[in-house]
């Protein structure tokens, strides 16, 4: 088969929905081992004597990572097998899931979560990328919202699951059991066909070569990141050692090292892109990694529904996940629930709300697609609206019985969006630079979005309770919404354009 599968105008068959299944569940796998960490955030306090700054960092060790790889080894899918990447990245994942349960410091910790997040960002693009490849232009929409239930069922089950594994095993039993599916899937997705690229023979040597992955390449892009991180670490632990710092300084020295680093790295991006901009240069067929990530960006900066896209992206991000990582907390500290009754009411309410959102938002972005090219914009956002009131009405309650309803409301609506938006960044995108694209969008939300709001929400919580401080989310929330409405402007002329670049 050649061409995008999504302009052919083909139903799919019944093994692109084996694929979507075999993703769909991947991405669930993918998302327990990424949130089981939010319901354990207690009982790993209680047992390292941790601050709520400390626990966010965790999370946003793990943000700053994938977002840092997902360009990269986005790249590496549109060049080679997007299947291989995604086999590698679930290997990656689920090992390091699994030594998490080993830990005995905070600074292992730290190093595992972050590791999962190498793992975790070989998947994500390519498989999204496979995904809209698989079905058509009228089906993309569904198809990804079908994709990102997987985030959905796997993002609150890992809180369910969590709960129920501490309370039964404990917390580092409960990381050891949730890494062994991954290694199963693993080996089903090495037999995935791709649906437009034919199998190459995988040459290491090529790879090497096309991705400079050498030594001296890896250290010199992205050397703020391990520099710092590495520096960070090292005089947190020898503070530690002298006992010169709190726990809660501890982590404020790692968190801050990861973060100047990860701005680092991207800064020496942006630097280039703008010079490779002020340089009108040939360039040769077999491009470097640097240069597929400065093309990706480029395009995303000189295509107005991306920015858009992206810049909401990252606010809702914030919203989205700080809900979901700070949530089990706010249920044990406010509402007095143990790890194991806030996982199965997060788990049982959050799973229905979450899977009937992914399935009715991606339905309703192609229905509203069908009458106007902005519809999948449309969908993606009036979610957030509508479900801003009920997440502070969620925030302020203190009956049990009146937070179940609104907790299921609120991810209902906060879910709409995945599919939809998605489906809109392909529908602007070229095929060819399509996981690239993706991965970029995967770094920025989430070096934006989420990897601020872990340690935010908890350096808030720190000085005025966890209440006050999950009250900023549904306000970040609305105004991602806004942001991302922005784009109904120009996405028909994107739209118009691809269509000219790929002479439709």
């Amino acid at each position: 088969m050649t061409g995008r599968a999504g302009h052919t105008g083909s139903t799919p068959g019944a093994y692109a929905w084996y694929a979507l299944a075999l993703l769909t569940c991947i991405n669930a796998v993918n998302y327990i081992d990424r949130n089981i960490i939010f319901v354990l955030f207690e009982p790993i306090k209680q047992e390292l004597a941790l601050s709520d700054t400390q626990l966010g960092w965790l999370g946003s060790a793990y943000i700053i990572v994938l977002s840092v790889a997902a360009v990269p080894l986005g790249i590496l899918g549109d060049l080679r097998s997007r299947k291989l990447v995604i086999a590698g990245g679930v290997a990656v994942w689920s090992a390091f899931t699994a030594l998490t349960g080993l830990t005995r410091h905070y600074w292992q910790l730290l190093f595992c979560r972050s590791m999962v997040g190498i793992g975790e960002a070989a998947y994500s693009p390519s498989a999204q990328s496979l995904v809209a490849d698989f079905f058509p232009s009228r089906g993309r929409a569904l198809a990804l919202g079908i994709f990102w239930g997987g985030l959905a069922l796997g993002g609150v089950a890992g809180i369910w699951l969590g709960g129920e594994l501490e309370h039964l095993y404990g917390w580092r039993a409960a990381f050891m059991a949730v890494a062994i599916p991954s290694l199963l899937l693993a080996i089903l997705t090495t037999q995935l066909r791709d649906p437009t690229r034919e199998e190459r023979r995988l040459s290491l040597l090529e790879i090497i070569r096309r991705l400079e992955l050498t030594i001296w390449h890896l250290i010199q892009g992205t050397w703020p990141l391990w520099s710092l991180g590495a520096l960070g670490l090292g005089l947190a632990y020898v503070l530690d050692r002298l006992d010169q710092v709190s726990a809660e300084g501890e982590g404020a020295i790692i968190g801050t090292a990861l973060a100047l680093g990860a701005a680092g790295t991207v800064a020496r991006l942006v630097r280039r892109m703008l010079a490779a901009r002020a340089e009108s240069r040939q360039r040769s067929t077999a491009l470097t990694t640097l240069d597929e990530m400065i093309d990706a960006a480029r395009f995303v900066l000189r295509t107005p529904t991306l920015v858009w896209v992206f810049a909401g992206g990252a606010l809702i991000s914030f919203a989205m996940n700080g809900l979901v990582g700070w949530s089990p907390s706010f249920l044990q500290r406010e509402l007095g629930l143990e790890p194991q009754m806030a996982g199965r009411l997060m788990g049982v309410w959050g799973l229905l709300g979450a899977s009937l959102g992914v399935v009715f938002g991606g339905r309703l972005g192609d229905r509203l697609l069908e009458r106007w090219p902005t519809g999948r914009l449309i969908a993606g956002s009036v979610g957030f609206i509508i479900g801003a009131p009920l997440c502070l009405l969620l925030l302020t309650t203190r009956d049990l019985n009146a937070f179940t309803p609104l907790f299921f409301g609120t991810i209902f609506l906060f879910t709409w969006y995945n599919g939809p938006v998605t489906a809109a960044i392909f529908d602007v995108v070229p095929s060819s630079i399509g996981a690239s694209v993706v991965g970029t969008y995967v770094f920025f939300t989430h070096i934006a979005g989420d990897a601020v709001a872990y340690p935010l929400i908890g350096f808030l919580s720190d000085r005025f309770g966890i209440q006050t401080a999950m009250l900023l989310l549904p306000t970040v929330a609305v105004v991602g919404a806004f942001v991302l409405l922005l784009g109904v402007h120009t996405i028909e002329s994107d739209m118009q354009r691809l269509r000219e670049m790929e002479g439709r």
